[in-house]
């Protein structure tokens, strides 16, 4: 998993901070490290080795800027070769003019996860404030139109689809005139992923392309098949110019490291990524982010960009975690919104410090848990809302018969509030570092 890749990497990284001198030889053990986590993740053993040749020249051989150690600049070297390595620093923003129509055509073999990623992109761009609709240009996999048509309504977006009609070009014409007429922004056309070669199925992005003119096809491609997925992003990429990459299943991938530096070595621009099951697992791609949750730093911007997405009164959440003075009024405020992005814990993932040191009680939070602590907090002051240290053996009594409750409950609460607080109080130093070394914020 890319948990391991991260683990790996973060535990390296890890060894340096706790050594006395970084001198060469603890150098060379880094390198060893970093290479044997990458060759474990499927990344190419060529790149690797060119990888691990530069980030040793630069650590042993860079001149020490001023109030900058040996060990702060193995880290930022690491980070800034390993974010080169994966797509570099610039990230276009994923914004589309109002008011105006803009068709996504999905493409992609057999169980890349195009169905999914149709309604994760739809969600995507329905919380960032566009009117979408799903196209089923897919007649051709039992069970897609009805998959794709349970998806839409979960996720409260139009769907279209002719569930007997054979020619999908036909359906993709209808479909796409259909949201037209109602003014729908953001058209996703999921597509039939039959073909098990490129050059069958550039053909067929070819003719539905030549009928609708979508303004982007975006590629579904499996993280699973590690480098292999280099061919299908290389024979996509020489056929379109307007192409890009959602590389899914990146949350139990052993060859994620693998897939994305392939697809990255081709020139295909990759756009998004799946990183779970849920239809909330996407995220736009963002090497210096993703490079940050594998050393272990996380990014405050993942945090404060999800929060935005979901919630209007965010900046007084973020304000309270920033400066650690997270109260459960905080928690009540945001809980509601969080669960639509799954685990709590995932959410605090995304906060530099924490990282993969995460107690597994905060990744153990459930969505019954969730609803549990709803009604608990609902049962309390305001004043106990924004000073929980107040509450007693005779409030948590009085918690618990008013939310229907045990004081268990309370009591487990209470804890994993302490938790939070305490990490988030923990990282507030380390935070203000990492901001001038990794330009965060």
């Amino acid at each position: 998993m890319l948990d391991n890749l991260a683990s790996s990497i973060s535990s390296a990284i890890k060894k340096i901070i706790r050594v006395p001198i970084v001198d060469e030889k603890v150098v060379k053990e880094l390198i060893r490290d970093l290479q044997r986590a990458l060759i474990q993740a499927d990344v190419n053993v060529r790149l690797v080795l060119e990888l691990s040749k530069k980030i040793e020249k630069k650590i042993l051989e860079t001149e020490l800027p001023p109030g900058i150690t040996r060990r702060e600049l193995a880290i930022k070297v690491v980070y800034d070769e390993l974010v080169s390595l994966l797509g570099g620093e610039k990230v276009e923003p994923i914004k589309y003019e109002k008011n105006k129509t803009h068709v996504i055509m999905l493409i992609g073999i057999q169980g890349s996860g195009k169905t999914t990623s149709a309604a994760k992109l739809a969600w995507f761009f329905k919380n960032q404030g566009y009117t979408t609709g799903l196209i089923c240009a897919d007649n051709f996999r039992a069970g897609a139109y009805d998959q794709l048509k349970q998806l839409s309504e979960k996720i409260n977006v139009p769907f279209y689809g002719e569930k007997d009609e054979k020619d999908v070009i036909k359906i993709a014409i209808n479909g796409v005139k259909t949201f037209k007429e109602k003014g729908i922004e953001i058209i996703i056309i999921d597509t039939a992923g039959r073909h098990k070669n490129e050059i069958a199925l550039i053909e067929e992005m070819r003719q539905m392309s030549d009928a609708i003119k979508p303004d982007e096809i975006i590629l579904v491609l499996d993280a699973t098949m590690g480098q292999q997925v280099a061919q299908h992003a290389e024979a996509f990429n020489k056929a379109t110019k307007i192409g890009s990459i959602f590389l899914t299943k990146l949350d139990g991938s052993a060859k994620g490291g693998g897939a994305i530096s392939a697809v990255v070595a081709t020139g295909a621009k990759i756009k998004f990524i799946g990183t779970g099951e849920y239809i909330e697992d996407i995220e736009v791609f963002n090497p210096r982010r993703f490079v940050g949750r594998l050393l272990g730093m996380g990014d405050i911007e993942t945090l404060i960009e999800k929060f935005k997405a979901i919630e209007k009164n965010e900046k007084e959440l973020i304000t309270s975690i920033t400066l650690g003075k997270f109260t459960l009024k905080d928690l009540y405020l945001q809980l509601q919104a969080i669960r639509k992005l799954g685990p709590i814990g995932k959410i605090l993932q995304s906060i530099p410090g924490i990282g993969l040191s995460i107690s597994k009680d905060v990744m153990s939070i459930t969505e019954e848990k969730m609803k549990k602590w709803m009604a608990i907090m609902q049962s309390m002051t305001e004043e106990e809302l924004l000073n929980p240290d107040i509450i007693d053996s005779s409030r948590i009594k009085r918690i618990a018969r008013g939310s229907g409750t045990t004081i268990k409950d309370v009591k487990e609460l209470l804890e994993q509030y302490k938790i939070s607080k305490k990490y988030i109080k923990q990282i507030i130093k380390k935070q203000k570092n990492l901001k001038k070394m990794f330009k965060i914020g």
